[in-house]
């Protein structure tokens, strides 16, 4: 092993030359994204949602990041980021990063994915290419189904200039007067309530009537710019040209000052459904420059806000795609199983004659602890069952869980509200602030509150962000506490899209650390302390420092330092000086960092020993998992805490210790799985740069979430 010779005190960790943007980071995180939709090894329809979910990714980005960065320099802000950057230069940067990657992802969607749509029998069709028989059927569609939708707005010295609400697609449309030739402006609103394609009939598909054809359709922004005249009779039609609002939409609640929390965000959600300040702005690519002067103008935007774009403007609504029964053009089809030990269990209001031990969901906990891992195991069969039977069971007195985010036919949920119907103490804390869910949370929580549950909404100045439940039963010869710690949300829609993974035991220390927690959160609670589990804000920040330290004190004294860490973001600065510390003794590290990486891996006599990679595919990796050697006394964690500070300090997050050896090797042998990967991996260089892994000629392609998929198949007996 190489030791970089410099000292640590010789070097400030905390200059700036050794940190990533944060945005930056994340761009290049979203670029992995624009990859997939790019990689011809990616199938067709899965690209299109790839391209998709690039879009929806930079509308949340700007909504949030972009716009906070702009109220920054409104107010002034001169702090510079742990990068060095000043809010403007950020902007900026932003900006010159950000737009080659747009032009990418739009020329390749026009150049290569359209025609290669329509060479799959997909024919997504600009207007002026149809043929009369498919214009006639659009022209008698429009009149029947989109132009008594539609609601031209004048713009003159008695109309003012309409507000644009955020996301929505508009046309800007140039009309003159036929006597004078007077020109006028125009705002027409493409409506929300209508499917953005307008799909012809299988009599008009184009080619017509071929085996090959499955879809044949029109953006419908093109459907109404070519009816125009029907909005404004006796008017002369001259230009058409599609734009697009992005606002700020992050919420602004002062919770000191709201005397009902609930109340204070369903204000601030109206607002949000109009949005803020504009802080982007779409446009054709044809738009004139007077045109697109006026808007700006009017929007109080700037020529660096605006975004020309090739081809339809918010390709978010390819995702519509995914829904053709077109198998041969999607990944193939996966069912999470069901692992062994649960494939006998009953449902929990059935009787059964088989034995107790093979026939309880409990007595499967009580013999040993159990990981779950989604979407490879089935949530519904492991972590919503648990809930389940736990409402339907008569032993069980209590059931105490948090909710960050569910779906909004939550079973779980519903599996609450029975609970607390049966008769027992049910409290479940809503985060009410979870970002773009809190309309969701807010009906969860009257749901609950209606049905006897005891609802409450988090602490003052923190996010609830840990995925815990505890359930307490009553047993023959003791009251028993069953705890679920998790590092996803308790989301059974996302739970088949995204990595995660939860503990379920029946500890003691865990049940008492898991009703302190609860406590604290209910309470008044001020609990310093926890028997097993790290909790922030409170000792996780000061734990993770330590066991960092205790790997560099290792490699100082001789021994053998590692660290292995899986996780969303790595931002956190004080974290990162840890890490680049315990690289400069020696210790050796390798970070799984899907999105935002600010540390600099690969730098002499800094970070020599760290190394990151990114694993990007068929699913979103979400897991954290903390690995430390300690000298041979192994230590592993799981949990819902990123290294960041939000996490650490603004959030109420839980990790868990590993101590089942089983599960321990398991988890081991996944992190070695991704550190080995060659098809879905990027390393990260010390410039900033990702470069994706491939196989090498005549090598076996290493794909994480195939292998983790065979692995589970193989597991449950299924294959």
């Amino acid at each position: 092993m190489t030791v970089a010779q410099s000292s640590p005190d010789k070097i400030r960790l905390d200059e700036p030359q050794y940190y990533f943007s944060r945005e930056l980071s994340w761009l290049e995180f979203n670029f992995r994204v624009l990859h997939e939709a790019v990689d011809q090894r990616t199938p067709l329809l899965e690209r299109l949602k790839f391209m998709a979910i690039f879009s929806t990714n930079l509308d949340e980005f700007f909504m949030v990041r972009v716009a906070g960065i702009k109220q920054q320099i409104e107010a002034g802000v001169t702090k510079l980021t742990p990068d060095g950057r000043y809010p403007q230069q950020h902007l900026q940067d932003i900006s010159e990063r950000l737009r080659p990657m747009v032009e990418i992802q739009h020329s390749h969607f026009e150049q290569e994915l359209r025609p290669l749509m329509a060479k799959n029998g997909i024919y997504l069709l600009n207007y002026d290419d149809l043929k009369p028989s498919q214009t006639d059927y659009l022209d008698e569609y429009f009149e029947e189904q989109i132009f008594p939708v539609l609601t031209p707005l004048a713009v003159d010295p008695g109309h003012p200039f309409p507000y644009i609400s955020n996301l929505s697609l508009n046309l800007a449309v140039v009309i003159k007067e036929p006597d004078t030739d007077k020109e006028h402006f125009a705002r027409v609103k493409v409506p929300k309530v209508l499917p953005r394609f307008v799909v012809l009939p299988p009599s008009l598909h184009s080619p017509k009537n071929t085996q090959s054809n499955v879809w044949t359709g029109v953006p419908l922004e093109q459907v109404i710019a070519h009816n125009l005249t029907a909005l404004f009779p006796g008017m002369k039609v001259q230009d058409c040209y599609t734009f697009r609002i992005t606002r700020n939409a992050d919420l602004d609640v002062e919770e000191d000052e709201a005397d009902d929390l609930m109340l204070a965000i369903e204000q601030e959600l109206r607002k949000r459904r109009l949005g803020g300040s504009a802080v982007r702005i779409e446009i054709q690519q044809s738009m004139p420059e007077s045109l697109r002067s006026n808007l700006i103008q009017q929007l109080e935007l700037t020529d660096a806000d605006i975004y020309e774009i090739e081809g339809p403007i918010n390709l978010g609504d390819l995702m519509t795609f995914m829904g053709l029964p077109l198998p041969q053009f999607k990944d193939e089809p996966w069912t999470p199983v069901v692992p062994k030990y649960l494939q006998n269990i009953s449902d929990p209001d059935s009787s059964s004659d088989e034995d107790e031990d093979e026939d309880d969901f409990f007595a499967i906990v009580q013999r040993s602890d159990r990981i779950f891992h989604h979407p490879y195991q089935s949530f519904a069969s492991t972590v919503q069952r648990f809930i389940t039977y736990a409402a339907h069971d008569p032993d069980v007195l209590a059931i105490k869980m948090t909710l960050y985010r569910t779906s909004g036919d939550s079973p779980i949920v519903q599996s609450l509200i029975s609970a607390a119907e049966n008769g027992k103490q049910v409290a479940v804390l809503v985060e009410l602030k979870a970002r773009f869910d809190e309309e969701n949370n807010i009906n969860w929580a009257r749901k609950l509150e209606k049905s006897g549950v005891h609802v409450v909404y988090g602490l003052l100045g923190l996010k609830t962000h840990t995925k815990t439940a505890l359930v307490v039963r009553r047993e023959s010869d003791r009251m028993r506490r069953y705890v679920h710690i998790g590092t996803g949300n308790y989301n059974p829609k996302t739970a088949r899209l995204y990595t995660d993974l939860g503990l379920l035991s029946c500890r003691d220390d865990l049940g008492a650390d898991l009703t302190d927690l609860f406590n604290y959160l209910t309470g008044y609670s001020q609990q310093t302390s926890f028997r097993k589990l790290l909790i922030a804000p409170v000792t996780l920040r000061q734990r993770m420092l330590e066991l960092i330290h205790q790997e560099t004190e290792h490699c100082r004294s001789g021994g053998k330092g590692k660290i292995v860490a899986k996780m969303n973001a790595l931002v956190d600065a004080p974290i990162i000086a840890a890490l680049y510390e315990a690289s400069q003794a020696g210790v050796e590290i390798d970070l799984i960092i899907r999105g935002i990486c600010c540390l600099r891996p690969g730098l002499k006599g800094i970070s020599d020993q760290i190394r990151v990679i990114s694993v990007i595919g068929r699913f979103l990796e979400h897991s954290r998992i903390f690995y430390f050697y300690n000298n041979g006394d192994e230590q592993m964690f799981i949990g819902s805490a990123d290294w960041m500070p939000r996490n650490l300090n603004r959030r109420i997050e839980a990790v868990v210790p590993i101590e089942d050896p089983k599960i321990f090797e398991q988890l081991r042998a996944m992190l070695d799985l991704m550190l080995n990967d060659n098809r879905q991996a990027w390393d990260l260089h010390s410039d900033g740069k990702y470069v994706q892994r491939h196989p090498a000629e005549g090598e076996e392609d290493r794909s994480t979430h195939n292998l983790l998929m065979q692995q589970a198949l193989e597991s449950a007996g299924m294959a």
